[in-house]
């Protein structure tokens, strides 16, 4: 079975819209609407409790003072040419890359749109290929490195609290770990040139995850596969995307805390922004609720998908193993962006960008799309075996996308997920959107398994 679905409504308490449901193969953008009236629990998803962070930032000295505030100035003003530039969102747009990716080869896509008061909602294929159930925007999955996000903003809290600093070695903290040039700061910017240890595990995509789908990894095995290779670049010399800078940062979290970083990601994020889809369950297999199944392509052209829903997630940890839905994304990188995560300075350093190609860029634990429209947009993507998801936000965190194919190692399914931030963000101008980028098509292999990019 197949849906196709766009729902429209208010994010305070109005009754939500959809349009009707019909066969994928037809063009239902002009259909009528219907209304349809949430239940009394939807509702109250709408409204999540402020968080309640602290900022507790450590004395800083007048030439840190000002780099700071020249941060947040420049923050400022890209956030207002950011919101100025929005126009509203393409719903039919946002369904056909959905549509375009089950046509590569996905069994199911979803995608979401909060903006302000309006929500939309898109849906194709399905959640389970044996009993042909529906995908739909209620379906939990494994939300892979929009981890690093979460890590990131924890990490970035302890800073404010004084626990952690940036530029301070790691080694200050964990003695010894890695090599004694290499600071918290080049950690989350991917900048410190340690190896990503998945490039060993994952070098033949289903054989390399079947050998990892039940096992537990401790941070430190994984941090031993990254160290027996030598730095990808001199530490702070350049981007290098790495899952080991992750397990470091939440080796680092754990070490500051004396606390499991499960605990940290639900008492700091999930509890404070009411996100009852998000979840940190390792190394338990299964997710919990409404979820869709994920399915891992294999290299060999026309071999079987392998269904990988079932796994520890062991070898992502605090660089990929949280599991969400594209509604609770939403909230969070709102969140991050209004600043309701950190204080203002630690914030302005999340968005100290380094460049990583003529469309992105990367911050602290933070990934900048630069659209064809102008507009940037704030997020993450994700990649873990059977997954794919997309999260961003605008400049001012008042519209978020966050989109899901259940499957991966599939590059072209990858590009087209891209395609629902222009949707989302450029609006009608997305439809004139002939292919992906060339940028995006160059994505290499290793993202059908590595924990996202």
């Amino acid at each position: 079975m197949v849906s196709g679905t766009v729902v429209r409504g208010t994010a305070l308490g109005a009754a939500l819209v959809s349009l009707l449901a019909v066969p994928a193969q037809a063009d239902d953008r002009t259909a009528d609407l219907a209304p349809k009236v949430p239940p009394q629990t939807a509702q109250k998803q709408q409204t999540p409790q402020e968080p309640q962070t602290t900022q507790r930032a450590r004395p800083q000295g007048a030439g840190d003072a000002a780099t700071a505030a020249e941060r947040m100035r420049a923050a400022l003003v890209e956030q207002a040419a950011g919101a100025r530039n929005l126009t509203p969102p393409d719903p039919g747009a946002l369904r056909d890359a959905l549509r375009a990716a089950l046509s590569q080869g996905a069994p199911g896509a979803i995608a979401r749109i909060d903006d302000g008061a309006t929500v939309y909602e898109a849906a194709e294929g399905v959640a389970d290929r044996t009993t042909r159930r529906a995908i739909t925007n209620e379906d939990r999955f494994r939300a892979g490195s929009t981890t690093k996000t979460f890590t990131a903003v924890v990490v970035l809290q302890l800073v404010d609290e004084g626990k952690l600093a940036l530029d301070a070695p790691v080694n200050d903290y964990l003695p010894g770990a890695v090599d004694p040039r290499i600071t918290v700061r080049h950690v989350l910017s991917h900048r410190s040139g340690l190896y990503d240890y998945p490039n060993t595990l994952f070098a033949r995509t289903v054989p390399g995850f079947e050998a990892v789908r039940n096992k537990v990894f401790t941070n430190q095995e994984l941090l031993d596969l990254a160290v027996a290779r030598p730095l990808n670049n001199r530490p702070g010399a350049s981007y290098a995307y790495s899952n080991t800078n992750y397990v470091v940062a939440g080796m680092l979290i754990e070490k500051a805390t004396g606390r499991p970083v499960g605990t940290e990601y639900r008492e700091r994020i999930f509890t404070p922004l009411g996100l009852a889809g998000t979840s940190y369950v390792h190394p338990a297999t299964a997710l919990p609720g409404r979820h869709t199944r994920g399915y891992l392509r294999p290299d060999e052209a026309g071999a079987p998908l392998v269904d990988s829903t079932a796994q520890t997630a062991s070898w992502a940890q605090s660089a990929g193993a949280i599991i969400s839905s594209t509604r609770d994304l939403n909230t969070f990188y709102s969140a991050v962006l209004q600043g309701r995560l950190t204080s203002a300075a630690r914030l302005a350093e999340m968005r100290k960008w380094t460049p990583v190609n003529s469309t992105q860029a990367y911050g602290l634990g933070l990934r900048r799309r630069d659209l064809s429209c102008g507009v940037s947009a704030y997020g993450h993507t994700g990649a873990v075996q059977g997954y794919y998801t997309s999260a961003f936000t605008s400049a001012d965190g008042k519209r978020s996308v966050t989109a899901l194919t259940n499957t991966s190692n599939n590059a072209t399914v990858l590009s087209t997920l891209g395609r629902t931030l222009e949707a989302a963000f450029c609006g009608p101008a997305a439809r004139a959107e002939k292919a992906p980028r060339g940028a995006e098509q160059k994505q290499r292999k290793a993202a059908g398994t590595a924990a996202g990019r």
